[in-house]
């Protein structure tokens, strides 16, 4: 498992709240579980104390994100600094289940873990993945969804630094209201430009006696 599989845990976390739409998907041990995939042992260890635990870890990685689309780099990573800080991980070279034509083992980086709880395990391996993003990609790559009301954390891994929406639909959906809102404007600036015809109309028009 290489690193940047783990970039994606701070992603999951951070989207399993919306706070424009108050909303809160991060309620029960089996959402954790859900969050770790099924087949990670660390997530049997998940209990309904590790729920408002990572809350708060979430609230902190979302912070992250917030810096970096704001466009504060240092704040950025001061922030993530003291994540990786407190939730440390092992790094170990593993070889399980990968394999290569000859049947050697495809050596590749791991994050072990010997937390004693599920969020200290989470935290830890969604610290790490944010920032073996950001330290290989730059700050700026890491955003928040500009489609209103939505604020979705993503990593954008375009090739121009394009992205600006969570996902295809959220992309979508702007830009129909963009299209709206330039068709209002269209619409108001043609009435006004017909108003003020007929006021220059009227005004030249010569008084009766």
């Amino acid at each position: 498992m290489e690193l940047a599989y783990y970039s994606d845990y701070a992603v999951r976390l951070v989207n399993t709240e919306e706070p424009a739409r108050n909303k809160d998907s991060l309620t029960t041990v089996e959402v954790i579980r859900e969050l770790f995939g099924s087949e990670s042992m660390t997530a049997r260890r998940a209990t309904e104390a590790d729920v408002p635990r990572l809350r708060a870890v979430r609230a902190r990685l979302r912070a992250v994100f917030e810096a970096a689309d704001e466009g504060e780099e240092t704040r950025a990573v001061d922030l993530l600094n003291s994540l990786l800080l407190e939730f440390p991980v092992s790094p170990q070279v593993s070889g399980h289940d990968h394999r290569d034509e000859d049947g050697r083992p495809l050596w590749h980086m791991h994050l072990a873990d010997h937390t004693s709880n599920a969020t200290a395990g989470y935290a830890a391996l969604a610290s790490m993945g944010l920032a073996f993003h950001l330290t290989e990609y730059g700050v700026d790559r890491l955003g928040l969804c500009q489609a209103a009301p939505c604020r979705n954390a993503y990593l954008d891994t375009s090739t121009n630094r394009s992205r600006r929406y969570c996902s295809d639909r959220c992309a979508t959906r702007a830009n129909v209201a963009a299209y709206r809102a330039r068709k209002r404007l269209e619409t108001d600036r043609s009435a006004s430009t017909g108003r003020t015809a007929e006021s220059t109309q009227d005004s030249s028009t010569p008084t009766e006696r």
